[in-house]
């Protein structure tokens, strides 16, 4: 590839949280959704903060690049991703999925 940048189209994700979990980690997929687990208490958008930083650190992509676009105050959440495309997004989960599986 040459010095040129491509740009890439946000990626849109559907996570299945549950909060106040024993341990923060992506757990796999739930139906067409990811399963993420965070320690974290929902209490003021505590949770929701957890769940983006925890996807931001597993992609490897920073913070401001993860954005919460619903269910604020839901188990069920649609989050925007930028700079990765959704197969490398895919691929990125499933092996943090397969690290925490007892």
């Amino acid at each position: 590839m040459s010095g040129a940048t491509t740009r890439l189209r946000p990626v849109r994700l559907r996570l299945r949280v549950a909060p106040g979990a024993a341990s923060t980690a992506i757990v796999g997929r739930h139906g067409d959704a990811w399963k993420v687990r965070v320690a974290t208490a929902p209490e003021r958008g505590k949770a929701n903060a957890a769940v983006l930083s925890l996807l931001a650190e597993t992609l490897a992509v920073p913070r401001s690049s993860v954005i919460l676009v619903s269910g604020a105050a839901s188990r069920d959440k649609l989050v925007e991703l930028t700079g990765l495309d959704a197969e490398e997004i895919d691929r990125r989960l499933a092996s943090a999925g397969r690290q925490e599986t007892p």
